[in-house]
């Protein structure tokens, strides 16, 4: 298989970051949680200064007869809707920033949509402990996705197969909601998010 150009790669990266960002600012509405939606002003900050870097490039791989002209603005007009949806993810998370009420339809409207996101915390006893995302191959099994594990004060985003899961890991996770409550069993249990811990 080709390998990936440096600009496809980290182009690739941006997307994966950019639909993290949605899920965490969703994440931070439904359980009401501050600790997440700062986690997204952050990967906000990240995100603009890895556009610019990412406009760079384009226009550099033209300078230098690597790329077309066509080719640079395709790739900057996939940059900043990228962008764009980083930021409406900011102004979602920014709703809990401020400690705003967010209305009851809206919460219905995610809770019932056909992907759900939920968090657990991984036990001793839980089959997940020890073993890679590789081995567990979740979204076979379950359908869903770890989009993140907090360890200690520690966030890992978008984590790799080789990531291994230990007991305390709180994940979150996306997926069908008629698997949420079978995920969470097999994880551990429920995270009943502490809000006080900002």
């Amino acid at each position: 298989m080709k390998e990936l150009r440096e600009i496809d790669r980290r182009l690739l990266e941006f997307k994966e970051n950019a639909e993290l960002m949605v899920d965490l600012a969703y994440s931070s509405l439904l359980y009401d949680n501050r600790v997440i939606a700062r986690e997204v002003d952050v990967l906000e900050t990240l995100m603009d200064r890895e556009q610019n870097a990412l406009e760079r490039l384009a226009v550099e791989e033209v300078k230098n007869g690597e790329s077309s002209v066509d080719r640079a603005l395709v790739y900057i007009r996939l940059i900043n809707a990228l962008e764009t949806i980083g930021d409406a993810a900011r102004e979602i998370a920014d709703v809990e920033l401020r400690d705003m009420d967010v209305h009851p339809v809206f919460q219905m409207s995610v809770r019932d949509s056909e992907r759900t996101i939920t968090a657990a915390i991984i036990s001793g006893e839980s089959r997940f402990n020890g073993k890679t995302l590789k081995e567990l191959d979740l979204p076979k099994e379950y359908g869903m996705w770890i989009i993140a594990i907090k360890r200690g004060n520690r966030w890992i985003y978008g984590p790799g197969a080789e990531v291994k899961i230990t007991a305390g890991d709180w994940i979150i996770a996306s997926g069908p909601p008629d698997m949420e409550d079978e995920f969470v069993e097999a994880a551990g249990r429920k995270v009943e998010w502490d809000t006080e811990e900002d």
